[in-house]
């Protein structure tokens, strides 16, 4: 869905170029808090002007400049609102405008490589953007495909990584449908994947080539690091390279974690992480099949990050809350959202090809309001939980929503929510 976005043009004729008076420059204003969401959203579809910097603009808003001739292609998610406003003052020029931009020292030094052969073929065949894990980048699967690139050999790599300034450089494929998302990722140049990434303080690690890193859930790692949890006793059902056990060991203070999980490679990158940061004694890991899992009445708290459900873990996280006490419940489940009406732009905005919604914005769901669909949810989810312990239990147990939290949009009209869920033994009468 496109977001809702409107225009604040110039007061005259202030697009022509007058005395003194800089030619204005197109911009999107936001909030200062969706500042950030919104700078990634447009480097990545390559719309940001990155000769100017930021500005503060009237209204305590944030004006980050975007390329005149791409406004038709803007097409925002909903949770994105800004307007189009024309920045007066004298520009300042960005510190990217005064230096080679990576990519485009990349695209010069492969030309160079190429010795006149370059075509429209290549260009489009070379990355604008990428991921950097330390020394090591990660390219994306549809970049160096063409056939003159195959003539180059190892030349080629060692070029790309010169010019990004990496020692090594992987390229990414398609998830395998193996049931652990494992990455399918060729390494082109280097001896191995294992990178170390840090995240509020956090080190994790991992092999590129075997696990995945999902930057998509900072907001929840953020949030669950947040949580009061000291002296507590948690299980984390879907531990992975352990995106929430390290959060609720490092940060939370829980007292021990049993982390759960069946992919040998991502044990491997949580058992290193976890000596990485100096709790291996405060946490042990369950490899194998968490339905399998055999603890029972231990658990303060169960966090269940699954997506698109986490049911299937819903009975052992009943059976590992404390019988006497209860905990709460972190469920992770991704909920489709009917789409809001499109908001209609203005004509000059560019086709209506690019009004069309996003098909897969995979961006954060950045103050969010509770929709009518998320509740129901919630509340239908509470009531099953209920009767899951009831049934466990044979005596009334109590559920309660505490909070509902978007971590963001996963494919079209579908949120990746996370439901906290208290859950409490009936008092005898």
């Amino acid at each position: 869905m496109a977001a809702a976005l409107s225009e604040s043009a110039p007061a005259g004729n202030a697009r022509m170029k007058a005395k003194d008076i800089s030619i204005p420059i197109p911009a999107l204003a936001t909030e200062r808090r969706l500042a950030q969401r919104l700078r990634e959203h447009l480097e990545e579809k390559q719309l940001l002007d990155r000769r100017y910097q930021l500005q503060q603009v009237p209204g305590g808003c944030v004006a980050l400049p975007v390329l005149e001739e791409k406004l038709s292609q803007l097409c925002l998610p909903p949770e994105m609102p800004c307007e189009l406003v024309w920045i007066q003052q004298d520009p300042v020029p960005s510190r990217a405008s005064q230096r080679r931009a990576p990519a485009q020292k990349l695209r010069d030094e492969l030309r160079q490589l190429l010795d006149g052969s370059w075509s429209e073929e290549l260009e489009q065949d070379v990355p604008h953007a990428w991921q950097r894990h330390g020394d090591l980048v990660l390219l994306s699967e549809d970049s160096f495909r063409a056939a003159p690139w195959e003539s180059l050999g190892p030349v080629l790599w060692e070029t790309v990584a010169s010019a990004l300034g990496a020692r090594r450089i992987a390229r990414r494929g398609r998830v395998l449908p193996d049931g652990m998302r494992t990455p399918s990722v060729t390494l082109l140049l280097g001896q191995d994947g294992w990178v170390e990434h840090v995240d509020n303080g956090i080190r994790y690690t991992f092999d590129v080539t075997k696990c995945m890193f999902s930057p998509g859930n900072i907001t929840e790692k953020l949030r669950v690091a947040s949580l009061p949890c000291s002296g507590e006793v948690l299980v984390d059902l879907y531990a992975g390279i352990g995106y929430f056990t390290l959060p609720f060991l490092v940060h939370a203070g829980a007292a021990f974690v049993h982390a759960c999980e069946w992919n040998v490679h991502a044990v491997e990158a949580l058992r290193r992480a976890l000596a990485l940061n100096g709790v291996q004694d405060r946490c042990h890991i369950h490899h194998g099949d968490s339905r399998q899992l055999e603890l029972r009445d231990m658990a303060d708290r169960v966090n269940l990050g699954l997506i698109p459900s986490s049911e299937e873990g819903w009975p052992v996280a009943c059976r590992v809350l404390k019988k006497d006490t209860g905990g709460v419940l972190h469920i992770h489940h991704n909920v489709e959202t009917p789409p809001a009406p499109t908001p209609v732009l203005p004509a000059e905005w560019g086709s209506p090809e690019a009004q069309h919604p996003m098909e897969d914005t995979g961006n954060k769901t950045v103050g969010a309001r509770i929709r009518p669909e998320w509740q129901r949810w919630a509340e239908t989810t509470a009531l099953r939980i209920q009767g899951l312990l009831v049934e466990l239990h044979g005596r009334p147990w109590h559920t309660r929503v505490l909070h509902i939290e978007a971590v963001k949009s996963y494919a079209p009209h579908v949120h990746h929510l996370v439901l906290d869920l208290e859950c409490r033994p009936a008092l005898p009468t």
